[in-house]
């Protein structure tokens, strides 16, 4: 499968993606052209695309978002099944609002609106300043993440940060914190902003093990002794919490924000 675009192709990866999920037992090999912006580079990628087809013997799919006309109808005659976004959504909006988009190529990942853009890098210069209750400048954030080690928190707060501005700090709960099971001091104050990441004790061994083989840290012991004190110290002071086992950092993110009700300073 081809992902072809006249910028950097993140949309057409991931609506492409999300659409072949629905497809159980079947192994894609995919093959991003991005900067697809003129008709010499679109006959380029046809060239590529041809290649891979005759190579092979299997017709490829593309997943296209090509806002030029010109430069998708030479994409177009490739020997491949043709899905352009743009083409399929485009037009009809089109034909609703009574008006022509501005075929203009960039618009979704360009820096056309700088206070998004600001607002995307300050989170994320925050989420990185905030990692591991390192600065703990809790004043500031809209969250703070609360859980044992490796059970998700940095990357979470990252992805949110860069996806939708939101000012997210994490806080590791230490031994010492679980041994006591009180709440951290330096947190009291900010009961509000908490929410707790917890994870099933096999999978936190697994990821333990691969990080520091055969220690005490991740033995099954030590990770479910871990995980029962952090669960209860949540229900003791009523912070939500989600087990992240199971889930992408993109569906732990969407549910915290929406339980939350956080603004998020930058949209998708």
């Amino acid at each position: 499968m081809f992902f072809v675009s006249d910028q950097t192709g993140v949309t057409a990866e991931t609506m492409g993606h999300s659409l072949l999920t629905q497809f159980d037992g079947l192994e894609f090999r995919p093959v991003t052209l991005p900067f697809v912006s003129s008709l010499d580079k679109a006959e380029e990628a046809v060239r590529k695309i041809n290649l891979a087809a005759a190579e092979t013997g299997v017709k490829p799919i593309i997943f296209g978002t090509l806002v030029q006309d010109d430069v998708r109808e030479v994409v177009k005659r490739a020997d491949a099944l043709f899905l352009d976004f743009f083409e399929a959504f485009v037009g009809p909006i089109e034909r609703e609002l009574d008006t022509r988009s501005t075929h203009r190529a960039g618009r979704a990942h360009g820096i056309a609106d700088q206070t998004a853009y600001t607002a995307r890098i300050n989170a994320t210069n925050f989420a990185l300043a905030n990692d591991d209750g390192t600065s703990r400048d809790y004043d500031n954030s809209d969250l703070i993440l609360v859980g044992v080690s490796r059970s998700g928190k940095t990357p979470t707060c990252l992805y949110m940060a860069m996806q939708y501005g939101v000012f997210a700090a994490n806080y590791p709960l230490t031994e010492d914190d679980l041994e006591s099971s009180r709440l951290p001091a330096v947190l009291a104050p900010f009961r509000s902003k908490l929410y707790g990441l917890t994870i099933t004790p096999e999978r936190l061994h697994q990821i333990r093990h691969e990080r520091r083989p055969d220690s005490r840290y991740a033995s099954r012991q030590q990770v479910q002794f871990e995980l029962r004190a952090a669960e209860a110290m949540f229900d003791r002071y009523a912070i939500p919490y989600i087990n992240s086992t199971e889930c992408s950092i993109e569906e732990i993110s969407s549910r915290i924000l929406e339980a939350t009700g956080i603004e998020r300073r930058v949209r998708p």
